[in-house]
């Protein structure tokens, strides 16, 4: 448990000790009374924050009744209602006024009034007259009450507005330069893509020549190869296997770094999903992933290119499966209608239980040639990241520590020129 806040005492503190120590030395120190109110109220003064804390949700109002009583009492003991120290209930006056609205200051301020007109009920009226002058004179000092607590309240009011404009100009102004952060690490993605994009299609057209070339001449060699001579035969297989396999990894240099032609059409997310849902069932048919649908109904077609946003959520399923093959797990998928920066649209989650992302590679995950798999080149995020950019959508995600991943695609209705990613 956290230990209790101490206080200490400011420089406030001690001119209301000065204040308070004033008042009592103004009269014969014989009047105990007087001397232990005024000790209460300054005591009460000082350690009011922590009473108000201790106290609760009410701990203002209790204040304020204890100001007032505690007035009240300084006022019985120095002459009632002719006593000099009537100003006192100035003190839970301004309380009020600076702890409340308009309508509650009035109100404490009238029972702060009520208190010390009480004082007339206490009054010997066989030894004492009240003249016109002096209920003028009455009339004045609860008036002047009133208006220093409308003047107060006014005040703190106008104060606590101007305090909030400041605070939610300062928020206004957080988000933005938020904003202006993701936009520059956008912008300098998109650089590093482009840049990366045009290596990739001159690197990857240079390597596709000469493979051709090797596979060409690998079945060439086979064919002329003796049925004897096993050893050659099965080396000039792996010859070409291997070439495949060099081929299918330049085709993915060459998706990554060819500009998407979208064929947008209004289409339904939720089938799209599922197509990669039982692809990646049929590619681990006895996988123990267990899978969890939630799909809102009635949602609204898109305008997409089918075939590559089910490339970006087949992509995404099957590195959930990845990541829990080994031991299962539950794939948890959602859609839904969602709104994104005033854009309507459809928001699309992947959550898998597996051992999630490290905190240092969170960011790193979308860039292209970054991967953690054992094979793989690292560009079927960045691939997705691009699909999803030219749809003028968003992609995010999350990995809690031991939660497993979670992918979020945000598809909007609307055409849109801009691009997101959180």
């Amino acid at each position: 448990m956290p230990e209790p806040e101490r206080h200490k005492f400011a420089w406030m503190d001690f001119v209301w000790l000065a204040f308070l120590g004033g008042l009592a030395l103004l009269h014969p120190i014989v009047e105990i009374q007087k001397q232990l109110t005024l000790l209460a109220i300054g005591v009460f003064q000082i350690l009011e924050q922590r009473f108000i804390r201790w106290a609760g949700p009410r701990g203002r109002v209790y204040s304020v009744i204890i100001k007032i009583l505690l007035a009240s009492l300084l006022v019985g003991h120095t002459g009632g209602i002719n006593s000099s120290y009537y100003l006192i209930y100035f003190l839970p006056v301004v309380s009020a006024a600076m702890f409340f609205g308009p309508w509650a200051t009035l109100f404490w301020t009238t029972v702060t009034s009520g208190a010390y007109i009480s004082f007339l009920l206490w009054v010997p009226w066989s030894a004492f007259e009240l003249s016109t002058e002096g209920a003028t004179e009455l009339a004045i000092r609860n008036l002047f009450f009133f208006l220093a607590a409308l003047l107060v309240n006014r005040f703190v009011v106008d104060s606590r507005r101007q305090s909030l404009r400041h605070q939610k100009l300062a928020e206004e102004l957080e988000e933005t330069n938020r904003q202006l952060q993701r936009a520059e690490a956008e912008a300098r993605r998109s650089e590093r893509l482009g840049a990366l994009g045009r290596m990739s299609a001159g690197l990857a057209h240079e390597i596709r020549n000469p493979l051709g070339i090797i596979k060409g001449s690998a079945e060439s060699l086979s064919k002329r190869l003796q049925a004897s001579d096993a050893i050659a035969v099965e080396l000039a297989g792996y010859i070409s296997s291997e070439v495949n396999r060099l081929n299918s990894i330049v085709s993915r240099f060459l998706d990554f770094a060819r500009p998407h032609e979208l064929e947008k059409h209004p289409a339904e997310i939720t089938p799209l999903v599922e197509r990669a849902l039982t692809a990646a069932r049929e590619r681990w048919p006895e996988s123990k992933v267990e899978v969890e649908r939630q799909y809102d109904a009635g949602l609204a077609p898109v305008p997409v290119d089918s075939g590559l946003c089910e490339q970006v959520f087949l992509n995404l399923v099957m590195n959930a499966y990845e990541a829990m093959d080994a031991q299962g797990g539950k794939l948890r998928v959602s859609i839904r209608a969602a709104n994104f920066r005033g854009r309507e649209g459809v928001e699309v989650e992947i959550e898998d239980s597996g051992s999630g992302i490290p905190e240092n590679l969170r960011e790193q995950v979308f860039n292209p040639f970054f991967t953690t798999k054992q094979s793989g080149v690292g560009l079927g995020l960045s691939i997705v990241s691009k699909i999803v950019d030219v749809h003028g959508g968003r992609l995010g995600v999350e990995s809690p520590p031991g939660k497993g991943a979670c992918f979020r695609i945000f598809l909007p209705a609307e055409e849109s020129q801009g691009k997101a990613r959180d």
